[in-house]
C-alpha cells in the first residue's frame, strides 16, 4: 500500500507517492499562489496527482492522504488564516480533498510534517525532544516532546516564527503583527535585510549590480559565497537573531537538538556559525553546550512530504 504526502508552501506545493519504507516513488508539484480560489487549487491537485496514482495501480492502492500545511490544524483538518497563502480565511482542506479523491485526508502544520519526517528517517531519528525550524518563505516550527508533536489545546501550538523579536519599530509581518522572527529570518526577511543594508551603508557590494526590489535570498547567498562583505553581514545579522530566539525556545522544552530545514538552511556555515555563537551567548547557563544545532539530513524535496505521508495510519 502507498500514501500520498503533500507539503504546501507559500510558493510551491510538493507532492509525492510514498511507499511503506518511506521512499518517495513519484513526485510532482504545483504553484500554490496560482490558485486564489481554493476549489481550483483542489482541482489542480487532482490533475497532477491522477497520473501518479495510476502508476501505482490506482486509488485502491492508496491508504490515504497526509498534508503539511501552513496553519494546518490537526484537529479540524482546516487551514486557518495562513499569512503566506492566497486564502486568508478558514479553508476546510481535509474535507474538500477527501471528497475530491474519495480518500481519507489528515493534515498538520507544514513544519510539524517536516518534524515527523526528520524523526522517522533523519537526524532526529531516536530523539524524543527536539525542535524543527523550517526556514523558507516563512519561519515554521514543529516541537517534539516525549516523542510526540505538541499541538496544544486548539491545534496551533508552536508558532515560533511569530515570537516577537523586535519590540520597537519592528518590521510588519504577514500575520498582522510587527517584529516577528519570520519578518527577519525567512528567505523574504533576508532579502529585506539586504535591501535595508544597501540603503543604509555606503560600502561596495555585488548586490548593487541588481535591481533593488528584485534582490532575493539566493542573490544574497551567491554574493556571500563570493566574499561580499555586505552579504555576509546580512547572514550574520540573521544568524544572530535566530540564535537569540533558539536560546529562548530552549527554556520552553529543553530540546536535545534544534534541526534546521528549508531553502535558507542551504546557506550552511554562513548561517550556522552566527546562530551557534549567538545561541550560546544568549543561553541560560543551565543549557550552555547541551543543545545540538543540526541541519536536516533529508533531501529538501522529500522530508516534509514523507512526514506528511506518515500522518496516514
Amino acid at each position: 500500500m502507498f500514501t500520498i504526502g503533500i507539503d504546501m508552501g507559500g510558493t510551491t506545493t510538493k507532492i509525492g507517492i510514498v511507499n511503506e519504507q518511506g521512499l518517495v516513488l513519484h513526485k510532482t508539484s504545483l504553484k500554490t499562489a496560482d490558485y486564489p480560489v481554493f476549489e481550483n487549487y483542489v482541482d489542480a491537485l487532482y490533475r497532477v496527482l491522477e497520473p501518479l496514482i495510476s502508476k501505482v495501480g490506482g486509488s485502491e492502492t492508496i491508504k490515504g492522504i497526509g498534508a503539511g500545511l501552513p496553519n494546518g490544524n490537526f484537529y479540524s483538518g482546516t487551514i486557518e488564516f495562513a499569512p503566506n497563502l492566497p486564502w486568508k480565511n478558514k479553508v476546510p482542506f481535509a474535507q474538500l480533498v477527501a471528497k475530491k479523491f474519495a480518500l481519507p485526508c489528515t493534515v498538520t502544520n507544514d513544519a510539524n510534517a517536516a518534524a515527523l519526517g526528520e524523526m522517522t528517517y533523519g537526524v532526529a531519528k531516536g530523539m524524543k525532544h527536539f525542535i524543527m525550524i523550517t526556514l523558507g518563505t516563512g519561519v515554521g516550527s514543529g516541537i517534539v516532546v516525549n516523542g510526540s508533536l505538541v499541538y496544544g489545546y486548539d491545534g496551533f501550538a508552536g508558532e515560533l516564527g511569530h515570537v516577537v523579536m523586535v519590540r520597537e519599530n519592528g518590521r510588519a509581518c504577514g500575520c498582522g503583527r510587527n517584529g516577528c522572527l519570520e519578518a527577519y529570518a525567512s528567505a523574504t526577511g533576508v532579502a529585506k535585510t539586504a535591501r535595508e543594508f544597501l540603503q543604509k551603508q555606503q560600502i561596495d557590494s555585488l548586490l548593487r549590480q541588481l535591481p533593488m526590489e528584485q534582490i532575493n535570498s539566493k542573490d544574497v547567498f551567491d554574493a556571500a559565497i563570493k566574499g561580499d562583505a555586505l552579504a555576509k553581514e546580512v547572514f550574520a545579522f540573521t544568524g544572530k537573531m535566530l540564535g537569540e530566539a533558539f536560546a529562548d525556545f530552549t527554556t520552553f522544552t529543553a530540546p536535545e537538538a534544534i534541526v534546521l530545514f528549508g531553502g535558507l538552511a542551504k546557506a550552511g556555515d554562513l548561517l550556522m556559525k552566527p546562530i551557534q555563537d549567538s545561541m550560546e551567548r544568549a543561553m541560560l547557563p543551565l543549557w550552555k553546550g547541551k543543545v545540538k544545532l543540526l541541519f536536516s539530513s533529508l533531501p529538501e524535496d522529500d522530508a516534509a512530504v514523507i512526514g506528511a505521508a506518515s500522518l496516514v495510519q
